[in-house]
């Protein structure tokens, strides 16, 4: 966990093994890779989330996870590098829906090719499935190994003109406006109901990616956050759930990007084991001038003291609720 912090926009992230995985003894089955310029004003800035699925046929989405993100923010930044034209953004928004999603899902599919071929699955995992969920579970998995590193992801590119989401499967995305307003920029895909969620091993995964491709108005998002699903089912609810966005900015804005930044991990797993226990990951995308104390702003919420703000994002952060790769990689 780390932060890069610049005049413009700071990316912080941080990824925490669930209570529930610590106690059955798995690995952390989500992965974050954060990324930013060293040298700007933090534009382009990429923070990629992905999501291993928990089921029985899902023994390997740790690495799909983590698969996920090493696939997913290269491709990203090579396709902002390619458009010549900053200016023609009907142009960009078009490449973006038709080419992205599949780039991405062909590359963790050759990922995972890779990995299966030089670490092909033991008797002991395939036996270990059988018992679990059954001898036609097993066979699946034999036909169509990817299905093992099954995962998910949600991706947002901030840039100077610019701000492209994509989401494939469950977690949450949000923004949250320079008064607290907190808005979801891709709408909850209807098709996930109860555990099932669109996935990278599904058979045409690219047609299942929600893109949306958000022109930098005059003022954009103070906040962007990224989360794996653990952390939304770590709340009572979903009003609890999105509050914690206009929480998090009034933090930041009294605390710092990097305070908050080394007290994420706690906080994250102090969610997961009094709420979900599953994993949880959070990315946050922070632009800079809308953290500073701005009198100008009627914030949403009453003026608070600061203790009243730090107690209040660990509450509603606590009560409803490790491979290294790349500039900020978590898993």
């Amino acid at each position: 966990m780390s932060s890069r912090l610049h005049p413009a926009w700071s990316l912080i992230g941080a990824s925490v093994r669930g209570a529930a995985h610590v106690r059955a003894n798995l690995p952390n089955q989500d992965a974050i890779s954060v990324w930013s310029p060293a040298h700007s004003d933090g534009l382009p800035g990429i923070v990629v989330v992905s999501d291993g699925h928990g089921s029985a046929k899902c023994f390997r989405s740790d690495k799909g996870a983590r698969r996920a993100v090493r696939a997913a923010n290269p491709l990203i930044r090579q396709f902002l590098d390619s458009q010549q034209d900053a200016t023609n953004l009907s142009t960009i928004k078009r490449t973006a829906e038709e080419r992205l999603p599949q780039l991405i899902a062909r590359k963790w599919q050759d990922l995972i090719a890779r990995d299966w071929q030089n670490h092909p699955f033991s008797p002991d995992e395939l036996d270990m499935l059988e018992k679990k969920a059954g001898i036609a579970a097993r066979q699946a998995v034999e036909a169509k190994p990817e299905i093992a590193y099954g995962a998910t992801l949600l991706s947002v590119a901030v840039t100077e003109t610019f701000i492209l989401y994509l989401q494939l499967g469950d977690g949450d995305i949000l923004t949250v406006s320079e008064t607290g307003q907190v808005e979801r920029p891709v709408p909850k895909d209807e098709r996930l109901l109860g555990n099932e969620t669109t996935s990278l091993s599904g058979e045409q995964a690219w047609l299942d990616f929600q893109v949306r491709f958000q022109v930098m108005a005059d003022t954009p998002p103070a906040l962007i956050l990224l989360a794996t699903d653990g952390y939304a089912n770590s709340f009572r609810d979903e009003a609890n759930f999105l509050k914690v966005g206009s929480d998090l900015l009034d933090l930041l804005r009294s605390e710092g990007v990097d305070k908050v930044n080394a007290s994420l991990k706690g906080w994250l797993a102090e969610a997961s084991q009094t709420g979900s226990g599953d994993d949880i990951t959070l990315g946050l995308m922070c632009r800079m001038d809308a953290l500073s104390p701005l009198e100008a702003i009627t914030i949403a919420q009453p003026p608070v003291t600061q203790e009243t703000q730090i107690a209040s994002v660990v509450e509603t952060l606590t009560l409803s609720q490790q491979e290294n790769a790349g500039d900020i990689q978590v898993a």
